[in-house]
């Protein structure tokens, strides 16, 4: 009797369909790894780390091997499902839920919201968790920015952030990028189904400090909530538990400026220039 296969029954990731694609179209190309590295100016040891799965990739290398295998939008639809993989379990759950969630409230404690960052700002933010490497970093830059479709197509949830101000306070290194970061905010707030507003130092102490806060809204009328700090994250599904938590969503928003005066506000410090802090060096 052969060795029993520790995975059988299991159902294959798409991260492991991606891998085993990416391996069967080189297979039948004929290609050698070495000729696809050539092709398409990629490694070929990060090429190989797609074979296996231990790579998922970036949109651009899954778009060069796309043109080279010939296979129009086949590939990227399966790194957009593989690209999940790149969250830890606990998250992945309230992934599914957001993209079901027809109203998001979000209130942010320290960064600015994963569905509202630039490239550039989202890239400090990884890199600052320290990524394993440089391919780690550009796989989770671009699973963030993926999210981000959300907000867009036909039927896009409401969405309202509401933004401690020490989070515009707390600039990236690069005033550039930092700019980018604040004016993307300014445009994105002109979104019909957006909303956001500041949460001023004046508004003094309360409940959520140190915490951000998301609450989802579901088609069955039911909600979800998902706290998270620096180094956790909890979804909670009791009603008794989103429910305490949206009165202290509500209780916040009494408190923060009005979306005009939020917007305004973001402007002030593009005029100013003082929002990103000078090199401690």
């Amino acid at each position: 009797m052969g060795a029993r296969n520790p995975n059988a029954g299991q159902r294959p990731s798409a991260r492991q369909m991606l891998a085993k694609e990416l391996a069967r179209l080189r297979e039948e190309s004929g290609k050698s790894l070495a000729t696809l590295g050539e092709e398409t100016t990629y490694d070929r040891a990060y090429l190989h780390k797609l074979e296996t799965g231990a790579r998922v990739g970036s949109p651009e290398v899954i778009a060069a091997l796309s043109a080279v295998y010939g296979v129009g939008d086949h590939l990227m639809m399966l790194w957009q499902l593989a690209q999940e993989d790149a969250f830890p379990d606990k998250y992945k759950r309230f992934m599914k839920l957001e993209a079901k969630a027809t109203v998001r409230y979000e209130y942010a404690a320290g960064t600015i919201p994963g569905l509202l960052q630039t490239e550039g700002y989202a890239r400090e933010v990884l890199q600052a968790a320290r990524p394993r490497d440089d391919e780690d970093l550009a796989e989770q830059v671009a699973a963030r920015l993926g999210r981000q479709k959300l907000l867009q197509g036909d039927h896009p949830p409401y969405y309202r952030a509401m933004l401690d101000e020490s989070v515009l306070r707390r600039g990236g290194h690069d005033p550039k990028e930092w700019q980018a970061q604040l004016e993307h905010l300014v445009t994105v707030s002109q979104l019909p189904n957006v909303t956001i507003q500041v949460l001023p130092f004046a508004a003094g102490l309360h409940a959520l400090m140190g915490t951000s806060l998301t609450i989802l809204w579901l088609p069955d009328g039911k909600a979800v909530a998902y706290t998270e700090d620096q180094h956790s994250g909890q979804l909670l599904e009791s009603a008794k538990d989103v429910e305490d938590l949206r009165l202290s969503y509500d209780l916040l928003r009494d408190l923060a400026l009005s979306p005009r005066k939020s917007v305004a506000f973001i402007k002030q410090l593009l005029e100013d220039g003082t929002s990103c802090a000078p090199d401690p060096t």
